[in-house]
């Protein structure tokens, strides 16, 4: 049993923006992102599950043109609420500072917390999982992370640290016994990201 974990390739967007399930289209850069990707995938898969976000389903859709893809809004990014496509620098401290204290349990204004991502993902995993397989799943850092979280029995509070996961990355899910295994496939590092207001 084989679940390959795919994140979707470098959205076009401005560095310091917030963005969750905002429908953000790709960089020019796709094609040569996909193209690395595709070196990690096995030639035979049984299924493909993909976020419905369209960085996501143009990938599913371009590495897996002979597959019908299964849209999943389980596997949606955390849904950022009133704080979409705003830059994290706007958000007001007195705002934004409780969330950043325990983004785990503290849900973002209109949104969700870790823990409503963690639940709703690890849902949608266990179900893949006792489906046919291998399969694909192709989504973003939050849902990929909140899938390792589950496996390993890494607390949320320590999964950023624990798990660095680049755009295009590809990480192997294999059954072990009652539980998981994971192997990072392809992980190249990309610009750093911005989850947060810039110190001040």
């Amino acid at each position: 049993m084989s679940i390959y974990l795919i994140r979707h390739t470098a959205p076009l967007i401005d560095k310091g923006t917030c963005y969750g399930q905002a429908d953000i289209d790709v960089k020019e850069s796709f094609y040569d992102e996909a193209a690395i990707i595709k070196t990690a995938m096995p030639v035979e898969l049984q299924k493909v599950w993909s976020s419905p976000l369209q960085r996501c389903r143009k990938l599913a859709e371009h590495l897996f043109p002979a597959h019908p893809i299964n849209l999943e809004h389980k596997l949606k990014e955390i849904n950022c609420g009133e704080w979409e496509l705003q830059k994290w620098d706007d958000i007001p401290s007195h705002i934004i500072d409780p969330w950043m204290e325990d983004y785990v349990n503290v849900r973002i204004p209109g949104g969700e917390n870790y823990l409503d991502l963690y639940d709703r993902v690890v849902d949608a995993f266990l179900n893949i999982a006792s489906g046919e397989t291998p399969a694909a799943i192709v989504t973003h850092g939050g849902v990929i992370r909140s899938i390792l979280a589950h496996i390993t029995g890494t607390p949320l509070l320590d999964s950023f640290k624990a798990f660095s996961i680049y755009y295009g990355c590809v990480i192997r899910v294999s059954r072990n016994g009652d539980g998981f295994v994971h192997e990072v496939l392809s992980n190249i590092p990309t610009a750093k990201e911005q989850h947060k207001p810039s110190p001040k």
